[in-house]
């Protein structure tokens, strides 16, 4: 499948609100000249801001967007993409978190960081970058069933049993989508106090992330469902998410007029 008929399928199946983000970390020049040299559209951020608000430009607006440094105005991203190191602002940013700063520090160097070299990150709708990339991690901002739908498709296609999600104090749209690109795992988690507000999840979306690499495994086994009965684990013969009824119940039940 393409990513744009992968995309086509997630959008009509799990009833996404969200298109699905391909997220491209670039360490090599050659890459990023070629994907900047076959993109006829890229957006860049005019000033600093957040990472999970690039998001926003490709899981709503469908844009391609790309920057470096200097288009990420958040210490946290800047701290998880290894462009900055541990320094005495990042340490007092977690503060309000924890009980004091020996906690905070000590939580903070916890976290997953990118080694230092990277050149900038692209994030784009998944059905866009057919030619331009092959996606790092492909993340979804997505609710409860969502998640859980792709979970478990996720534990079925790679023989993974339980999940170990890694969930950080902050950086939940970075740091979340570092974690499943360094870890090569699969990760879900809430928004973050910043990512709430500033990434536009108020609905009370769940981050999914799944590395790119395992992707495909992933829809290949969302397709064998629908191939057998349909796409909703709920009610398997039903269209997803099925039936939002008590499982089993007598009473709301519907048939055909003759």
């Amino acid at each position: 499948m393409t990513y744009k008929e992968m995309q086509d399928v997630l959008m009509k199946e799990l009833r996404l609100y969200h298109y699905p983000v391909a997220v491209k970390f670039f360490f090599d020049q050659a890459e990023l000249d070629a994907f900047q040299k076959a993109t006829p559209e890229i957006h860049t951020p005019i000033k600093p801001m957040t990472f999970c608000q690039w998001e926003i430009a490709a899981r709503m607006s469908g844009q391609i967007v790309y920057s470096d440094v200097d288009g990420l105005g958040c210490g946290n991203a800047k701290f998880s993409f290894g462009w900055k190191g541990l320094d005495e602002a990042e340490i007092k940013a977690h503060r309000k978190y924890v009980r004091d700063l020996d906690q905070a520090e000590r939580f903070v160097k916890t976290k997953t960081r990118l080694p230092e070299g990277l050149l900038g990150v692209a994030v784009a709708p998944l059905g866009s970058v057919d030619g331009l990339y092959e996606p790092d991690t492909v993340h979804f901002y997505c609710d409860n069933m969502q998640a859980y739908h792709l979970a478990v498709d996720y534990m079925a296609a790679t023989d993974t049993h339980p999940l170990r999600p890694s969930i950080t104090m902050n950086s939940s749209a970075c740091g979340g989508n570092v974690f499943t690109l360094v870890e090569q795992e699969f990760n879900m988690l809430p928004a973050c106090s910043g990512s709430y507000n500033a990434g536009k999840t108020e609905r009370g979306e769940i981050n999914v992330i799944i590395p790119g690499k395992k992707f495909g495994a992933v829809m290949d086994r969302l397709m064998e469902r629908i191939e057998a009965a349909s796409s909703s684990i709920t009610r398997p013969g039903d269209g997803f998410p099925g039936a939002d009824v008590c499982k089993n119940c007598p009473l709301i039940v519907f048939k055909k007029n003759k």
